[in-house]
């Protein structure tokens, strides 16, 4: 779970009701189902017409998953080095089938298994590296998709909100004439959709496309990390030197060392810290 999204989440809509709390006994002034239905209900109906089904629905149940942790996360990036390295050594000892022999014993995500499988194949470095760099791009670029419809649904919703603020302002006009005392209570019913509008899109859609962008990003650079050493795995360059340069992508702090890792195990078994 992503206990900073929890609380983030919390934190927003509970700011909101404590003020709302604060400041009036009336609590039931700020529901109003037909307003939220019409934001809400109109946002949906506009981005179905906008975009294919298929990906409106995955951009919705991405709304629920950006509370759980990421898969890719800061030490992980670490451990992708040492992992590659130990692939290195089984190269070294036990020649292309030694690779082959672990990637069926541990299990892989697609990208990882369709890089070790172009290396057991015999594909050289260069060529290795324009097919997976086309692969993170394209990958990349399809689940954007998402992040761009959860940004379309930002921009629609506050514009439902006010399409039924004009509803409500019309229909308060138009019993204006027989009923002036209703006017303010009619007014306050009609702006409650324009603020459904607007926590809608900066709680809720906003913040939920830029996280999952952000985590596309991370999974993209964790991707070109490790197909820097795929490509070094299959020019057969030496341990170290792949240590150095897939280092060289990652912060100071996380380096991945050798070194140590050398004191600590033997070499065939070097694996993440």
């Amino acid at each position: 779970m992503s206990f900073a999204t929890i609380l983030g989440v919390l934190s927003a809509f509970g700011l909101f009701i404590g003020a709302v709390i604060s400041k009036t006994d009336n609590y039931f002034v700020f529901v109003n189902g037909a307003g939220f239905i019409m934001v809400v209900g109109g946002t949906l109906a506009a981005t179905f017409v906008s975009y294919e089904a298929r990906y409106v629905f995955l951009a919705l149940k991405l709304i629920f998953r950006i509370v759980f942790s990421p898969k890719v996360g800061r030490m992980i990036l670490k451990s992708e080095v040492g992992r590659v390295i130990r692939w290195t050594y089984l190269v070294q000892q036990k020649g292309i089938h030694g690779l082959e022999e672990d990637a069926k014993t541990h299990k892989t995500d697609k990208f990882t298994a369709f890089g070790i499988e172009m290396v057991i194949t015999g594909y050289k470095g260069h060529e290795i590296k324009e097919i997976l760099h086309n692969t993170i791009e394209t990958t990349f670029g399809r689940n954007m998709v998402q992040v761009d419809i959860l940004r379309t649904m930002a921009a629609t919703s506050p514009a439902f909100g006010m399409i039924g603020t004009l509803v409500g302002l019309v229909i308060m006009l138009d019993k204006m004439g027989s009923d002036p005392a209703s006017l303010g209570a009619g007014l306050a019913v009609a702006l409650l959709t324009t603020l459904y509008g607007i926590l809608m899109a900066r709680l809720i859609y906003l913040p939920a496309a830029s996280k999952i962008q952000q985590r596309e990003e991370i999974i993209r650079f964790r991707n070109y990390l490790l197909a820097e050493g795929l490509i070094l795995l299959a020019d057969g360059e030496n341990p170290m030197y792949i240590q150095d340069k897939m280092n060289s992508y990652l912060d100071p702090a996380i380096h991945f060392d050798l070194n140590r890792a050398n004191k600590k195990i033997r070499r065939p078994e070097i694996a993440a810290e």
